[in-house]
């Protein structure tokens, strides 16, 4: 972070200031305080940052925000409210940079598709991205407090539950690139349908600049009606697209296809299976496009992916594979998984499922789709435990599936999937992140070895 004054930040927050001190960081945390921080006091649900403001100055932080009295010995902003305060700095101090700043959104598939553009962005610029899960309110500043003399560009991430909050973030981001991946089903219980979806992400559109690029996935059946005057909008997919892949062919976990592309051709192989892949590598193929990084070289970028977490990476354990793809789910993401599944080589091919987490009233329908779209996909045996994850076997026995079992508890279905476990089967696991279906796959390397 480039040093700012106290009082410019006060300026620039509305707020006001007691004494002049220099920042050089920005701290919301007194475990990562370091010297020079300003210390943002938020108010939270469990904590009250105020309650830590004399331990961060303890630690070296040169001054505080608030928004609540604290010791009057402190160099300190008063500001109205600390959480509001935090975004309209991080847009004050995103504005000091004249880079481009690419802003990626959806219902699934945000993640990986910003893996994907940072590799294409930092083949041509020193790039900032998204770290983690830093994609919130709280989370984006952070990010923008990142950039400095020697960034050249930024991939950020922007996640919602309501509406406005993508709003806020734009806002602060000021995009010159944004890119929207789809529009699934994903906080319907916030927003209503997949039309109030499809409003919420669209709040991009409010921080970036007119006459920007839009990139869209062309082949969502929302997306691909959105129409604009006021920014140039390229489609990307696989049926429909300016952006458009063909011959997609998996093998030895890569995919390789062609993207054709205002009659121009390119191709691309990227060491990750799954056509949802296809999609989120398109998708950083036109970002590099729009800022006219050659096309040999963003394919080179998006050949040096490379999965993080547990965002379908594949591993070998002993004699079987296993896909980790449980660090969040979706309807859209379990089919995407299912498929990936089904695709993939193994002597049986094993699903273990369990809940989608903040579905609402949709939810025993969307699990009873993903069951029924198992079997129809000749998946071998399906495993699930969690409340709502009985309507995924009861969706995939309705379809014909003799070998869909459900279980009461993680630990059952565990004793039962080790139990069954065949050298040369392949295994996925998908769930949302609260089910920690991790702590399956550690009992399954525990017996087989990784």
């Amino acid at each position: 972070m480039e040093a700012l004054k106290l009082s410019e930040i006060a300026n620039a927050c509305g707020g006001s200031f007691n004494k002049e001190a220099e920042i050089t960081g920005v701290s919301i945390d007194t475990r990562k305080v370091k010297p020079g921080d300003l210390f943002i006091c938020i108010k939270g649900e469990r904590f009250d940052g105020h309650s830590f403001a004399e331990a961060a100055m303890e630690k070296g932080a040169a001054a505080v925000m608030v928004h609540s009295p604290v010791s009057e010995s402190l160099p300190a902003v008063t500001v109205e409210n600390t959480s509001n305060a935090l975004l309209t700095l991080s847009g004050y101090y995103r504005s000091k940079f004249d880079i481009p700043l690419v802003a990626l959104t959806g219902s699934v598939g945000k993640t990986t598709t910003k893996e994907f553009t940072y590799l294409v962005v930092s083949s041509q610029y020193n790039t900032v991205k998204t770290l983690g899960n830093l994609n919130n309110e709280i989370g984006l500043p952070q990010m923008l407090f990142q950039l400095d003399s020697s960034t050249e560009a930024a991939v950020i991430e922007m996640g919602m539950n309501h509406f406005g909050e993508i709003h806020r973030l734009t806002s602060s981001a000021q995009p010159n690139v944004a890119l929207i991946t789809n529009i699934g089903v994903s906080h319907i219980e916030n927003l209503g349908s997949r039309e109030g979806i499809l409003k919420a992400k669209l709040e991009i559109l409010d921080g970036l600049k007119k006459g920007s690029p839009l990139i869209l996935n062309g082949d969502n059946d929302l997306l691909s009606t959105v129409k604009s005057d006021d920014f140039k909008i390229y489609f990307y997919g696989i049926e429909n697209g300016d952006f458009k892949a063909e011959n997609i062919s998996e093998e030895n976990g890569s995919t390789s296809f062609t993207v054709n592309y205002f009659g121009k051709s390119q191709k691309i192989t990227i060491p990750t299976i799954g056509i949802h892949n296809v999609y989120n590598a398109l998708a950083a193929f036109a970002v590099g496009f729009c800022l006219s990084i050659p096309p040999q070289q963003c394919a080179d970028a998006l050949g040096k992916y490379a999965p993080e977490g547990m965002r379908q990476k594949t591993v070998k354990a002993g004699g079987i594979t296993v896909i980790e793809d449980c660090y969040n789910a979706s309807p859209d993401s379990m089919k995407a998984a299912i498929t990936t599944l089904a695709n993939t080589e193994g002597k049986r091919k094993i699903a273990v499922l369990s809940d989608m987490l903040e579905l609402g009233s949709y939810s025993d329908e969307a699990h009873r789709q993903v069951g029924e779209m198992a079997a129809e996909n000749n998946i071998d045996l399906l495993f699930t435990f969690g409340e709502a994850s009985v309507n995924i076997a009861e969706g995939a026995k309705s379809k014909g599936m003799k070998n869909a079992f459900h279980f009461n508890s993680k630990e059952e279905m565990t004793a039962a999937l080790l139990d069954t476990l065949e050298e040369n089967d392949t295994v996925i696991f998908k769930a949302s992140r609260g089910m920690k279906l991790e702590d399956v796959i550690h009992s399954v390397y525990d017996r087989w070895g990784k």
